[in-house]
């Protein structure tokens, strides 16, 4: 394949401006990316302002005290992200070549998978020590976000959006289950209706959370209802109330994974806990590398089982 007879390539800047135009577009902000990327403020400006000279088009409006992207910056991020991809995968490539795995992994999860991932993560950076991992943690409106620009190799969710074309790919179950104080009056007990709740204070994640939609889904689907009390970002904060006495409160067992405090128990509710899994996601025409590939093939080998094993000695031990 000849190079084409355009020269619109050797205007499009070098890769440090594309670098500094993408994390912008990410921050929205000068400082930031400056921040970010241990730059001067004024060297951002600049160069930002020779990629937009360059290209002889406006990459960025001002309206007010803030900087936004014009419609060529929001193609020019699109196009930006295709080539930092390209580039990874050119590097898994030459590495596989040479014999050496080596590469960026780019990885995002919702909140929830925080308690297990990593551990995941860990044997696998063993076995391969040259893999440089980008790991980021979201709610899951943040990282469908990310899944629609294609930021990432991967994503875990346990509700996949439905509105997007997505390979998936179901490694370990995500149960559901209520959580009460240990001294709770309803502790020790068996087969708790639902309706016995209702006039219980409930601590639920924030709307946008995969668990919040989880329990409003089954709040839909059941008819049943709850007293909602308190709302929180936190899954480890939700915990520490619930062992205050500040309520009620349904998580993924995941999150009692590394739990040994007796302070916190499993209500034994019917319905519950409810089933769902963790899912690897990645766009359906998405070009993995080589790394990618080497990565999902441990999961689809190796996932279930060390993910499984946090759970030994956990109150949730007997819900996977």
């Amino acid at each position: 394949m000849s190079l084409p007879h355009s020269r619109f390539h050797a205007r499009l800047g070098t890769f440090r401006q594309l670098e500094l135009f993408v994390k912008f577009a990410e921050t929205g902000s000068i400082s930031q990316t400056a921040h970010e990327l241990h730059l001067a403020q004024p060297s951002v400006s600049i160069q930002l302002k020779k990629l937009s000279d360059n290209l002889d088009v406006p990459l960025l409006e001002q309206i007010g005290r803030k900087l936004f992207l014009t419609d060529a910056g929001r193609e020019l991020y699109k196009s930006s992200l295709e080539i930092f991809d390209s580039v990874g995968r050119l590097e898994s490539r030459l590495a596989s070549l040479s014999g050496l795995q080596a590469g960026l992994l780019k990885l995002s999860v919702v909140t929830t998978a925080k308690y297990f991932f990593p551990h995941l993560l860990g044997p696998f950076c063993q076995r391969y020590p040259n893999i440089e991992v980008n790991f980021n943690i979201g709610n899951r409106n943040s990282m469908v976000n990310r899944l629609r620009e294609n930021k990432d190799d991967f994503y875990v969710f346990s509700h996949p959006p439905e509105d997007i074309d997505i390979e998936t790919f179901e490694f370990i179950k995500n149960p559901l289950v209520v959580v009460a104080p240990s001294n709770h009056r309803l502790s020790g007990k068996k087969n708790i209706k639902f309706s016995q709740l209702a006039a219980e204070p409930f601590i639920m994640r924030e709307p946008g959370s995969g668990t919040r939609y989880s329990i409003e889904k089954y709040l839909l689907q059941s008819g049943n209802s709850i007293n909602e009390k308190m709302t929180i970002e936190s899954n480890e904060a939700i915990k520490h109330s619930v062992m205050s006495g500040l309520g009620l409160s349904i998580l993924s067992v995941h999150t009692l994974a590394l739990e040994r405090n007796a302070e916190i128990e499993i209500l034994d509710v019917k319905g519950f806990p409810m089933l769902y899994h963790w899912y690897v996601v990645y766009l359906r025409n998405k070009k993995l590398s080589d790394v990618a590939k080497t990565f999902l093939e441990y999961l689809e080998n190796e996932g279930a089982q060390i993910a499984g094993n946090l759970l030994v000695n956990s109150p949730a031990a007997n819900y996977i």
